[in-house]
């Protein structure tokens, strides 16, 4: 493990954590994104996507030799065995594309975004969590509004994500993000000073 100060943020699709990071770069604080760690996994030439390609076919790449990652996500959130089988590939060396990257880090503690924090039981990687919550029918119309999926799609990821309630049972610190950008960023320029505290203390 390491000893850097991790903090684990999370929030359903649709919450706000990219808008959340962002505010926390202003602090120059170092984000390890799970999401951009997950395409790193993926990229061309990388063995993960060598063995994606070779289990869902070649018509799961793009032109370009990258993934098609509407076409995957549209496969995988209807069939079970299909995503089993594509977690128990990615999250091993997601996990440790993670471990790297905090070990890296440099600022006084770092954030682990993660949208299966709760789900994929990586608080234990974490000295505190902090959730971005906002009311699940926003998530949902902010969700088809940036992504493009049609709404059953972005329904079966909630579904398959931790309900509000279990995230927030695993909350050391809840941000509100239901409001303004205004708010928020005064919402983190409070929290950022705590975690500051806890890091150095």
């Amino acid at each position: 493990m390491t000893s850097k100060f991790v903090v684990g943020l999370t929030g359903g699709i649709g919450s706000g954590k990219s808008a959340v990071t962002a505010l926390f770069e202003k602090h120059d604080i170092d984000i390890i994104d799970a999401d951009e760690v997950a395409r790193d996994v993926v990229a061309i030439g990388s063995e993960g996507l060598a063995q994606i390609s070779a289990y869902f076919g070649s018509d799961i790449l793009l032109e370009s030799g990258a993934l098609d990652r509407a076409a995957m996500r549209e496969r995988v959130f209807n069939n079970e065995n299909e995503k089993a089988w594509l977690n128990e590939l990615l999250h091993p060396l997601i996990r440790a594309r993670m471990l790297d990257l905090i070990n890296e880090s440099l600022s006084p503690y770092c954030i682990l975004s993660v949208p299966l924090l709760v789900e994929n039981k990586l608080t234990s990687m974490c000295q505190c969590v902090v959730v971005v919550d906002c009311p699940e029918q926003m998530q949902l119309q902010r969700a088809i509004q940036r992504d493009g999926n049609n709404e059953q799609t972005i329904k079966n990821i909630m579904a398959s994500q931790a309900n509000r309630e279990e995230r927030l049972a695993a909350a050391d610190y809840v941000l509100d993000n239901s409001t303004t950008i205004g708010s928020l960023a005064s919402q983190i320029n409070a929290l950022h000073e705590k975690l500051l505290a806890q890091a150095t203390a």
